[in-house]
């Protein structure tokens, strides 16, 4: 962890960062937080742990991580920029922003890690892909790993380039969850349960399913493999969700659209 850290912007990625950092054991004393209005409960977790909110003087920190809105950066960034010095490791989960976005508004930094997160970051249950600037260091890589890896998993990537791969499988990802419960639901009304049954068994057997898998060394074939029998009634569903125009290529569709989106909104 840093010696001493900014996170600019407390939101609801930025305040479960800040939560998870501390539940690593950061001391508070290391970190100040700017945001033009904390929420009363961000307010309260600062003062619990003595850290500084929007301090008149911000001194150059070790680690400067950037969690307001992308579209808040330009507006932001004459205030930031003597913040991140040549010396400073600059963390960005700002969506859409590139290392060169960020390194324009930033003119001295030189260490940039670009981070996508995703919506479950918010319970320290994320996956995350990371990209850095050539002069990003391995001490800096291991910091930014470290600060990243407190809302949950934590990817390389080889290149900047795939982040927008990473933005259309995890980054988006969680709502095509959320679309297969929805699914599963109406699905379950259209074979006779009522509707409030079809959503809470929907709602569990999806939940369910995402833990069993998160906390299984088995691979995700191996579980459904497991959970098959053969002439079974799942064997059955599946002959339909895997059939040649089943699942599989409607989701390497809807990814190739959403990696084709975040590119067009990159910038």
């Amino acid at each position: 962890m840093p010696a001493s850290l900014i996170l600019v912007g407390a939101g609801k990625m930025g305040g479960a960062m800040l939560e998870g950092w501390l539940a690593d054991g950061l001391p508070g004393a290391r970190v100040a937080v700017i945001d033009p209005s904390p929420s009363p409960a961000m307010l309260a977790l600062c003062a619990a742990h003595g850290i500084a909110v929007n301090p008149a003087d911000p001194v150059e920190p070790e680690a400067l991580v950037l969690a307001i809105k992308p579209q808040g950066l330009d507006a932001a960034g004459p205030a930031l920029a003597p913040l991140a010095g040549p010396g400073t490791l600059v963390v960005s989960v700002l969506a859409g922003k590139t290392i060169a976005n960020l390194k324009d508004r930033l003119p001295r930094a030189r260490a940039v890690v670009r981070a996508m997160p995703n919506l479950p970051a918010s319970i320290r249950r994320g996956a995350t892909g990371a990209a850095a600037s050539p002069e990003t260091g391995e001490d800096q890589r291991r910091t930014a790993h470290a600060l990243l890896s407190g809302i949950g998993l934590v990817e390389w990537l080889d290149g900047e380039d795939l982040i927008d791969a990473v933005t259309a499988v995890s980054g988006s990802g969680p709502a095509y969850i959320f679309l297969m419960a929805e699914a599963l639901a109406a699905a379950g009304v259209a074979a006779g349960l009522p509707a409030e049954v079809a959503a809470r068994l929907a709602r569990q057997t999806v939940a369910g399913a995402g833990e069993l898998l998160g906390q299984s060394p088995e691979e995700p074939a191996t579980l459904r493999q497991n959970v098959t029998s053969p002439g079974g009634t799942t064997a059955a569903a599946l002959g339909v969700l895997m059939a040649e125009e089943g699942l599989a290529p409607l989701m390497r569709e809807a990814v190739a659209a959403a990696k084709r989106r975040a590119g067009e909104l990159a910038g």
